[in-house]
């Protein structure tokens, strides 16, 4: 009997997680820098990019940081989606 894995990821890997809030935060791409840096030491600022919406409205940052096990995937995306100003976590 085959033994189904957990995640397809192998793990250390790079991986980009992305949050996306409203653009009238007053530094969303810090808010985010810091609740992934609580999961990934020595996070780099330099590991994030940020984009508005087409109108404007929302700000998505992207984090790209070499992960480490599921469970720190599972944690940053709960840390995320818990937080009042993050819309959504990808």
């Amino acid at each position: 009997m085959n033994e189904q894995k957990e995640t397809l990821l192998e793990f250390p890997c790079e991986f980009a997680v992305k949050a996306m809030g409203l653009a009238s935060h007053p530094d969303f791409e810090a808010l985010v820098m810091e609740i992934v840096s609580l999961h990934v030491p020595n996070l780099p600022h330099q590991s994030s990019r940020s984009r508005a919406s087409k109108n404007g409205k929302y700000l998505s940052v992207t984090v790209t940081f070499q992960a480490t096990s599921k469970a720190q995937l599972d944690a940053i995306y709960y840390a995320l989606t818990a937080h009042r100003d993050v819309v959504m976590s990808l």
